[in-house]
């Protein structure tokens, strides 16, 4: 017999989880402490699995139904339901992550920039910045733990290489920011947090020759 709305809900909890079927694999279980879980049964190649699709009464009666509908195509389509939604969630994990957004980011540039420019970054994200925040979710990540990375960098003395590390993480934020996967780039909050680079001024030209040689090959650059 199939269920209805009124017989989940008036349905009592026991000593031990029972379950209420449906048909076509669609079960409802009642466990002891109320809680009321939508489960489908099916086989994949042979073998018996379950699927979790959802909490009464979040999940209605109506709901669960549809929901069997579309697992049910996935089986005729030869896809285990299980193995898909494990598939969704990684995929929609890594989306959302600073290295599936950066990642994102840097195939959607890289063909404006020089091989050897392009080249450079990618390395600078794989090797000072993913190993530290890739995985976290993009939105989560706050400014202090950006600055953490970036001292990481400049404890090595390579100050240089940190300052253009702050400036790719802003450039990946405010791609997520413009896709909808970020709120607001936090690295705006790390301006002074990192010393300046150390600017080498060159001596300057004295001799007539030499001064007359720079502006001939200033007026001859057509760059």
């Amino acid at each position: 017999m199939k269920l209805s709305n009124t017989a989940i809900r008036n349905a009592v909890t026991k000593d031990k989880p029972y379950r209420l079927f449906d048909g076509a694999g669609l079960y409802i279980e009642v466990h002891p402490n109320g809680g009321k879980y939508w489960r489908f049964k099916y086989r994949y190649h042979g073998k018996e699995k379950r699927l979790s699709l959802g909490i009464y009464p979040d999940v209605g009666l109506k709901k669960a139904r549809d929901k069997l509908t579309h697992v049910r195509q996935q089986l005729s389509d030869d896809i285990d339901p299980a193995r898909q939604r494990k598939q969704d969630q990684a995929k929609s994990s890594t989306e959302h992550s600073f290295e599936g957004v950066a990642r994102e980011w840097f195939g959607k540039h890289k063909h404006n920039w020089a091989d050897s420019h392009s080249s450079k970054m990618i390395r600078r994200l794989e090797r000072d910045i993913f190993p530290w925040l890739g995985t976290m979710e993009i939105s989560t990540i706050e400014a202090p733990e950006i600055l953490s990375v970036l001292r990481r960098i400049e404890d090595r003395g390579s100050l240089d290489t940190a300052h253009r590390a702050k400036q790719n993480c802003g450039q990946v934020f405010r791609y997520a920011v413009a896709t909808g996967r970020a709120g607001r780039d936090p690295t705006t909050d790390l301006k002074g947090a990192i010393p300046p680079t150390k600017i080498n001024h060159f001596p300057t030209i004295t001799d007539p020759k030499a001064i007359g040689s720079l502006l001939r090959h200033i007026d001859s650059y057509r760059g």
